[in-house]
């Protein structure tokens, strides 16, 4: 039986052509980190590095011993390819030739 005190969450994490969405119902005060491990997406995703990907909850970066809320979502960002304001210095730069 489900325990009414359980918080409902979702761990997720997306590469441009696959994504993957985990929902647990985990016990208060768990953290990002004790989530993200409870959900196994690092097994499906092994380039995950939790000491170098940035984590958050619904696009807001926080710290892996963040402890969740009901109805959270921990997300795991990829590393940027590119610096995005660079990339729209050069976009600008080329509209002007």
């Amino acid at each position: 039986m489900e325990n009414p005190k359980n918080i409902n969450i979702e761990v997720a994490y997306a590469k441009p052509d696959e994504q993957m969405i985990v929902p647990l119902t985990m016990p208060p005060a768990t953290t990002v980190e004790q989530a993200i491990n409870e959900s196994q997406i690092l097994i499906f995703f092994p380039e995950i590095n939790l000491q170098q990907n940035k984590v958050g909850i619904f696009s807001k970066p926080c710290k892996l011993d963040t402890q969740l809320r009901d109805k959270d979502r921990v997300e795991i960002y990829r590393p940027l390819i590119a610096d995005p304001k660079e990339a729209r210095r050069k976009k600008a730069n080329a509209k002007k030739l």
